[in-house]
């Protein structure tokens, strides 16, 4: 490699911005280690170190040395590990400094390679598990037995079956896609336990609100489900279970209205009426339904033999493989009838197909606006009845007529929201 080749490279301007973010993370980084006044590297020693990775891999990559890499990090290392034993103190060994100088040092490689978003992401992360060492500490001792084998059996489900499923269709109309139907069982699964864990160290009554917006955000289905099953345990916790369940099914109307918004911006105020009817409606139950929690006094945390809930878990894996055959088969019928049938069947499990679908074909001109917003509703409301059927079925009975009336008034809500908007 010669000397212009390497003076070619420094002048890229993504270069300069790939050094200029290795500096970025090494500050920020450094600037937490720097509270620490028994460590032996601060901001700094950590922007160098970072620069460091940046280096090593503009230069292995320009003179084909990929040795450099590697050689820069054991360098880094036993430069902090020699410092400590100099040093010789016994109140603090280095070993997360040292560990976070390692990191540091990478996130600096994964910059050079231009993956710098990442590495951003990365070194908040690094961050914010450095700065919260007291909270962290506490919270092996707080986990019991039960809760660790419950975390194993998540990571199994999660990590090791996951991955090796084929994802690919096969049966009827390709529909039982083992990758996605396991993928159902690993939200149930982890809805399930990162409830357990924040009802536990939350609080019931703050922990009810988030886990119910959380569990929106990773699937609504799987928290209906999960809730459901969770609401026989006693009379506070069906109460639970609704809040949950009707905070969680408000979360993807938000999400709809987001989709719109940046796949087809022009049909977003034909869908905004309906969706804000249906939040005013739900929003309504939901408060509704947290007084009546409060008026009852503090309640006990709920009891779980298995917080990753994997039976239930598993059993609603084969159920969902059952609808989505059925979902398929009515879609197929639907294809000469029009976007509405099968924005309805498809809806029946997820909104976001039948969304997706509408706001494609309004944005190639197959639709009018007005179907488009329609099909979008009928989604909407499918999905609800589906979800309101779940809670009869994995529930009870009392469960579905107490969860009735909020989810109506989020339907009609929704309804006449489509009906002003014309």
């Amino acid at each position: 490699m010669t000397v212009a080749g390497l003076t070619a490279g420094a002048s890229d301007l993504g270069t300069w911005a790939a050094f200029g973010s290795s500096l970025g993370i090494g500050f920020l980084i450094g600037i937490e280690r720097e509270r620490n006044p028994a460590t032996k590297a601060g901001v700094r020693t950590f922007a160098l170190v970072a620069l460091l990775g940046t280096l090593a891999t503009f230069l292995g990559e320009r003179l084909h040395s990929p040795w450099i890499l590697p050689v820069g990090l054991a360098g880094v290392m036993a430069m902090l590990i020699v410092a400590y034993v100099q040093d010789g103190t016994e109140h603090e060994p280095g070993t997360t400094t040292v560990a976070a100088a390692a990191v540091c040092y990478l996130l600096g490689a994964l910059t050079g390679i231009g993956a710098t978003a990442l590495a951003g992401a990365l070194a908040i992360g690094v961050t914010a598990l450095l700065y919260f060492k007291p909270e962290l500490e506490g919270v092996p001792s707080a986990l019991s037995r039960h809760d660790q084998v419950s975390i194993l059996q998540f990571l199994v489900v999660s990590f090791i079956v996951l991955p090796i499923l084929p994802d690919q269709g096969y049966g009827p109309y390709g529909v039982f896609n083992p990758y996605n139907i396991w993928l159902m069982v690993v939200l149930i699964a982890g809805v399930g336990l990162f409830s357990y864990l924040v009802l536990r160290f939350v609080g019931t009554r703050h922990g009810v609100l988030l886990t119910g917006v959380l569990g929106g955000l990773v699937s609504s289905t799987a928290t209906t489900v999960l809730y459901a099953r969770r609401s026989g345990v006693s009379a506070e916790m069906e109460r639970v279970a609704l809040v949950v369940v009707l905070m969680a099914n408000l979360v993807p109307l938000v999400r709809v209205g987001v989709v719109a918004s940046v796949v087809a911006p022009s049909v977003l105020p034909h869908l905004l009426p309906m969706l804000a009817g249906a939040l005013i409606a739900g929003g309504a139950g939901v408060l509704l339904w947290l007084r009546h929690l409060d008026q009852h006094g503090p309640l006990p945390m709920p009891e779980a033999h298995n917080p990753t809930e994997l039976k239930t878990a598993l059993q609603f894996g084969a159920v969902y493989g059952v609808v989505l055959l059925l979902s398929a088969w009515l879609s197929e019928i639907a294809g000469a009838r029009g976007l509405f049938i099968a924005a309805f069947a498809s809806g029946f499990m997820d909104v976001d197909p039948a969304l997706l679908s509408a706001l494609n074909l309004y944005n190639a001109g197959s639709v009018e606006v007005r179907a488009a917003a329609m099909a979008v509703g009928l989604a909407v409301l499918s999905n609800m009845c589906f979800k309101l059927g779940l809670l009869y079925v994995a529930g009870s009975v009392r469960l579905g007529l107490r969860a009735s009336l909020p989810m109506a008034a989020v339907a009609a809500g929704g309804a006449l929201g489509l009906l002003v908007a014309g």
